[in-house]
């Protein structure tokens, strides 16, 4: 009987898997054609996709974040709107909304996250996602200085740089095959730079998530057909400025953003049904060039990155995870890999939930700290 079980359910994960190569085939396919056809003008005008849209690879929610944002084969709430949609399908609740706030660099640049879903019927479910990143009070002193010369700080001026993620997300399981589900999301993205300068971009996610009891795997693509961002500056607010600076007027411009494939892995262990250990494991993987990370290639770029989750009774939570794997190089040429570890807590009662995170810790990080709160509602 097991050994039945257990055919079956690797002939649905082999389906699931051979689905989603040839999607990725297509995919980098499309890519391929879009590089060799497009003609060295349009190409001046094309930024360098590497690490555009980095605001969208922060995380949202202090679950996923305290656990280095292992969370593709895992999720299954609100938060599969940002992590992965095939899983939002699986959330306990008929409505479910979630909020987050965090901010990054002393203060000085803010982080927000508002999230919100229902389940359609028992196989789809509709979801909504927005996120802000920006830096406010930023100072404009062009008008520093008077019509006399003279310094009047009451002429400064003050503008934001803020970018800006709609998410739009729909996840069906497949009837066909049990514990398979697949979901997409519609991104809108908008940035913006005071009076200065703005841009729209448009892209979309795809994901499947498969669980068979204990096991959970994931895999997701953004920016499966390549986002884009369309950049278009005031020149009348800054024709001045840069005549002064002896600078090239910018015009329009586009951005690209190439598709990330990200892996997901995780396994539920019981202890005397009171207290779940789940170890889990992402795989990122990147076709934008050679990266810092543990396995470099000029066709892709695999880093991965670990989750732990123990929990007593599903209402106690404590998380860990290690990730942001990089190499460096010290004075003496000689070079080590430097990594991000990150811990949190979680307390769920009935259908609320309140989650703590505290990201990019100890001796290893490059960076300052983080506090992040998030939390969950659930309404039946």
């Amino acid at each position: 009987m097991q050994l039945k079980l257990f055919r079956k359910n690797y002939k649905k994960l082999k389906h699931f898997l051979l689905k989603f190569v040839l999607m990725i085939i297509k995919t980098l396919r499309n890519i391929f054609i879009f590089i060799l056809f497009l003609d060295n003008a349009t190409l001046a005008q094309v930024s360098s996709p590497k690490y555009s849209n980095e605001f969208l690879n922060l995380g949202v929610g202090a679950r996923g974040l305290s656990m280095s944002s292992v969370q593709v084969g895992l999720v299954n709430d609100v938060t599969s709107g940002f992590w992965n949609p095939a899983g939002l399908v699986y959330q306990e609740q008929k409505y479910q909304f979630s909020f987050m706030h965090n901010s990054y660099f002393a203060g000085l640049a803010q982080y927000d996250y508002l999230g919100a879903s229902t389940k359609l019927d028992t196989n789809s479910a509709l979801g909504v996602s927005v996120i802000r990143f920006g830096i406010d009070n930023i100072p404009d002193t062009r008008f520093l200085f008077d019509a006399n010369g003279a310094i009047n700080y009451n002429n400064i001026r003050f503008f934001s740089a803020s970018d800006y993620a709609f998410l739009l997300t729909y996840s069906r399981i497949v009837p066909q095959l049990k514990g398979l589900s697949l979901g997409a999301n519609v991104k809108i993205i908008y940035r913006n730079v005071g009076s200065f300068a703005n841009a729209w971009g448009f892209g979309f996610d795809v994901g499947g998530r498969y669980v068979s009891k204990n096991l959970m795997l994931g895999a997701v693509i953004r920016d499966v057909t390549t986002t884009y961002n369309l950049w278009t500056f005031n020149t009348s607010e800054l024709r001045d400025i840069f005549a002064t600076t002896n600078n090239k007027l910018p015009t329009a411009s586009t951005e690209i953003t190439l598709p990330k494939m990200v892996l997901g892995l995780g396994y539920q262990f019981l202890i005397k049904k009171r207290i779940g250990i789940l170890p889990a494991m992402d795989l990122d993987v990147t076709f934008d060039g050679k990266r810092n990370v543990i396995l470099p290639g000029s066709f892709a770029s695999i880093n991965p990155k670990f989750g732990l989750e123990v929990d007593y009774l599903k209402i106690v939570f404590i998380r860990a995870g290690i990730g942001n794997f990089q190499l460096v190089k010290n004075f003496n040429a000689s070079t080590y890999y430097s990594l991000q570890p990150n811990v949190g807590i979680g307390v769920k009662i009935k259908k609320f939930s309140l989650d703590y995170a505290l990201t990019n810790f100890g001796e290893q990080a490059q960076g300052l700290y983080s506090h992040v709160f998030s939390i969950k509602i659930g309404i039946q």
